[in-house]
């Protein structure tokens, strides 16, 4: 079963708005074994749509289409659609009855403009919309599936899960596809692969499929598998998750949709202890990490940006005669980093960074990508050196997320050199 993705917009196109619907869908797609032929972007014009649609149809049997479903006049979709498949207008009454609530519930009247968000082609099945006032439109043509959503994430996404996918399931009789990806740390891709060679080899014996998605980091092991027993499936995947632990633990932080901060923040929460950083480099992305995660308020004191060496000395008491002799980037500095800002903040655990982020600023012993990293807690702190890089914003990505997995590593005592 072959998919396309086309999304309308000129916002898309001038990099006004990133695209992430598609991203989306594609994995969405993926999960209930449609396979996706070609994602496309396109501009707010009929003729462009027509265009798409007329070469979407010859390639792919579902065509999704995200955008353009708005209550103003450069929002054309909705009406292109309608003269694309020779149909006239009707007012579907649960669409407009959703509209009147949306707007009650805001306290304002419904405007004339916006109950033609209730009037769709005639044939097309309308998919209510429970985010907001465009509904989807479902349109069954030749054999073809097309289907028209908002290009707001939250309300397309509504639309898909709650309607587009039962849908496609139930008129293709789809097969299961499942997933379980392994989130590892702190080994590259290549290595990765040597490591796990004869375990992958062995995957085919039951038609399991390994995807390697690397990221700066962090690589994801994906394991897919097809068919109609969802259990047992899992079971499979399941037992081939447990024979490859004994070669990558100590690389495993979490599965599936776990982060490194979200999975910190649990261990923080289990033990009830609390945390607090000094960064550098990294311009307080750590602390963002952790603060993105809910109820990190629990656990996370705050950040100290100590970017300058005024504030390294002032605020963490790093002392300029350090500073000095071994300079903002070195073993000496960041540990006291570590141990300065756990004892301003009154912290079980702390976080230090520093380093060379780049693309100037190295020198010959200390080149652009070095960074060295502490973490602290009572009566113990480590200091790691790493090298990274030369590209800025990738080396304060991959600093923020190295200092997360050591301090996971030091709370459950597998910090090692």
């Amino acid at each position: 079963m072959l998919a396309e993705i086309i999304t309308i917009g000129d916002e898309l196109l001038i990099g006004q708005v990133i695209d992430t619907n598609s991203a989306w869908l594609g994995q969405q797609l993926s999960q209930n074994g449609i396979q996706v032929k070609q994602i496309t972007s396109i501009s707010d014009d009929a003729k462009h749509i027509v265009s798409a649609l007329d070469e979407a149809k010859k390639r792919a049997d579902i065509i999704l289409i995200t955008g353009g479903l708005g209550p103003t006049k450069d929002d054309i979709t909705k009406n292109t659609l309608k003269g694309y498949f020779k149909m006239e207008w009707r007012t579907d009454e649960e669409v407009l009855q959703n509209v009147f609530e949306i707007f009650k519930r805001f306290g304002k009247e419904t405007t004339e403009i916006n109950k033609l968000q209730a009037q769709v082609p005639d044939k097309c099945i309308a998919l209510n919309n429970k985010n907001g006032t465009a509904p989807g439109m479902w349109f069954d043509v030749d054999g073809k599936i097309f289907v028209s959503m908002p290009g707001v994430p939250y309300e397309m996404k509504g639309i898909m899960t709650e309607s587009v996918l039962p849908m496609l399931r139930k008129k293709f009789g789809l097969p299961t596809i499942i997933h379980k990806t392994i989130l590892t740390q702190g080994i590259g891709e290549s290595m990765l692969a040597e490591k796990i060679e004869k375990w992958e080899d062995a995957l085919g014996v039951d038609k399991i499929k390994l995807a390697y998605l690397p990221s700066p980091g962090i690589v994801r092991l994906r394991l897919s598998m097809e068919g109609n027993e969802k259990d047992e499936m899992m079971k499979v995947i399941n037992r081939k998750v447990e024979e490859v632990m004994p070669l990558i633990k100590k690389n495993i932080f979490g599965y599936d949709n776990d982060t490194l901060e979200k999975v910190v923040g649990d261990l923080l929460k289990k033990e009830n202890r609390t945390l607090s950083t000094a960064e550098s480099c990294t311009g307080g992305l750590v602390a963002h990490m952790l603060t993105s995660v809910p109820g990190s308020s629990e656990y996370f004191s705050g950040s100290i940006v100590s970017y300058s060496y005024d504030v390294k000395t002032i605020e963490l008491n790093v002392s300029k005669k350090m500073l000095e002799q071994f300079g903002a980037v070195s073993e000496e500095t960041v540990k006291q980093m570590a141990l300065g800002v756990r004892e301003r903040l009154k912290t079980d655990y702390s976080i230090a960074i520093s380093g060379i982020a780049g693309p100037d600023g190295g020198t010959l012993d200390k080149p652009v990508g070095t960074v060295w990293i502490a973490v602290a807690k009572e009566g113990f702190v480590f200091a790691k050196r790493f090298q990274f890089g030369d590209n800025r914003e990738r080396n304060i990505l991959r600093s923020s997320i190295s200092a997360l997995a050591m301090l996971r590593k030091m709370m459950i005592g597998e910090l090692d050199d």
